[in-house]
């Protein structure tokens, strides 16, 4: 079977959905019976909008239709308007529609309005956790639940090789875009509490930002946080090697790589009440309310009072994570659902 790829988010500065198209697009490549045809423009931006519509619209359906394929996945959650191939999209989450309100007119419009009248003309989609699949269906009616398919992604094998070998200085790390539904914020307010400790953010910035950084001032813990905004790899790989512990507070979350990377890595966590970061933490993670100041700061000081405890923990957590988090289990149940949107 040959399947046309949206494989442009791979390109530039690649956030989780960059990473879920390049890895599920290796894991698929080692299925015989799928030939995948990858897409991209390595000159387009996919993070500008005008360059992000012109792909979706007029690039990829382009190239789809030149590819011989008989099917396109759409890997990012956008769609073209016409397509000479049928379609499997996958539709992380329903953040358009839901949380991104303070985002400009035209994009929610695109990535919202737009896309949801769109989803419903597909073969099939794909989505990354059960609380994704919930919301998707609240929201889109349109969407029959027979069509909609949870498949939740994978964690690069990389994460399950790290050799974890913590600094001496106590470092929260926090992983993701800095927006609000992020709420970095309760980690800066949980600092006050947590003598020594500094925390460290990777990921893009946006004018929440700014607001965090207020925080940390009138709290006097400006010097202890550090946005190193977007990060090449290998150094993200080391940070979750040497970090004391991730958090992960978000507010809503379509799935929450970060946290599913850190059990992979053996790297202590907590995370967020509520979304689909229940799913991921399963039993093994400790959940905090995101807006519960007190609550984190006595559940990060726990890991700091006690941090082998804490690692101890996290290891004996590796191997189940590593098994459920796998690309491999991922492709075989994304060709599997090529097969039957080919029919």
């Amino acid at each position: 079977m040959r399947v046309a790829f949206d494989a442009q988010p791979t390109v530039g500065s690649a956030t989780g959905i960059g990473e879920y198209a390049r890895e599920l697009a290796r894991a698929l490549g080692e299925i015989t019976e799928i030939e995948l045809v990858p897409l991209s423009a390595p000159r387009i931006d996919p993070w500008r909008f005008d360059r992000r519509v012109f792909w979706d619209q007029l690039l990829l359906p382009l190239a789809a239709a030149r590819s011989q394929a008989t099917l396109l996945h759409c890997t990012s959650g956008t769609m073209p308007a016409f397509s000479t191939l049928p379609i499997v999209l996958t539709l992380h989450d329903a953040a358009w529609l839901r949380v991104q309100g303070h985002t400009r007119f035209y994009a929610r419009a695109y990535f919202g309005t737009l896309m949801k009248r769109l989803s419903t003309h597909t073969r099939a989609i794909v989505t990354d956790s059960w609380f994704s699949a919930r919301e998707i269906l609240a929201l889109h009616p349109a969407i029959e639940e027979r069509n909609l398919h949870v498949i939740p992604p994978g964690v690069a094998e990389e994460f399950a090789r790290l050799e974890p070998h913590a600094e001496e200085r106590a470092t929260i790390l926090v992983v993701g875009t800095v927006e609000a539904r992020k709420n970095l914020e309760v980690v800066i307010r949980a600092l006050p509490t947590l003598p020594g400790v500094r925390a460290i953010s990777v990921g893009p910035s946006t004018p929440y930002r700014e607001h965090c950084l207020e925080i940390a001032r009138e709290l006097g813990v400006e010097e202890r946080i550090e946005f190193r905004g977007y990060i090449e790899r290998a150094a993200l790989l080391d940070l979750y090697a040497r970090c004391t512990v991730l958090a992960m507070p978000s507010r809503y979350e379509g799935f929450g790589l970060p946290l599913a990377q850190a059990r992979c890595a053996g790297l202590p966590s907590i995370t967020a009440r509520g979304s689909s970061l229940d799913e991921i933490a399963g039993d093994v993670v400790p959940r905090i309310d995101p807006d519960d100041v007190q609550g984190w700061s006595e559940a990060l000081g726990a890991v700091f009072a006690d941090p082998e405890r804490a690692r101890r923990a996290a290891a004996n957590d590796r191997a189940a994570a590593v098994e459920r988090f796998s690309w491999r289990r991922a492709a075989q149940a994304t060709a599997e659902l090529y097969r039957i949107a080919s029919v």
